[in-house]
């Protein structure tokens, strides 16, 4: 076991928004802290389950059928094949849990499309 992780100083080495990056393992799952604001790109993860964990701030995750908003200190589990759009009025500080190697656009391949497997 190595040092504890404070989320706080791991998000205040986060400049940009939409780009998650890998702040601990635990076997094939990673833990990623993203900054986001405004709106992301419609899409689903075919093989997995998403885990959303709102550190700091208000998210709002679309789904086709209608919406989740979630507070600081509120998870939801977007299941595998759901499509769905997160969005931020203001900044927000998300925890996602996944497996190592998935893409955050999912299906989709865009400008928002981040590289996997950047630690901080």
């Amino acid at each position: 076991m190595s040092a504890a992780i404070n989320f706080a100083r791991k998000f205040n080495l986060i400049k940009e928004q939409w780009t998650p990056k890998v702040i601990a393992e635990m076997n094939d799952y990673q833990f990623k802290l993203v900054k986001i604001q405004g709106e992301f790109v419609w899409h689903s993860h075919a093989d997995t389950d998403e885990t959303f964990i709102v550190i700091d701030g208000e998210l709002r995750i679309d789904l086709r059928d209608g919406a989740v908003t979630l507070a600081a200190g509120e998870m939801a589990v977007v299941p595998r094949g759901v499509e769905h759009r997160p969005h931020a009025e203001r900044e927000a500080c998300v925890l996602l849990i996944e497996p190592r190697g998935v893409r955050n656009t999912g299906d989709r391949e865009g400008e928002r499309t981040a590289p996997n497997d950047v630690w901080i």
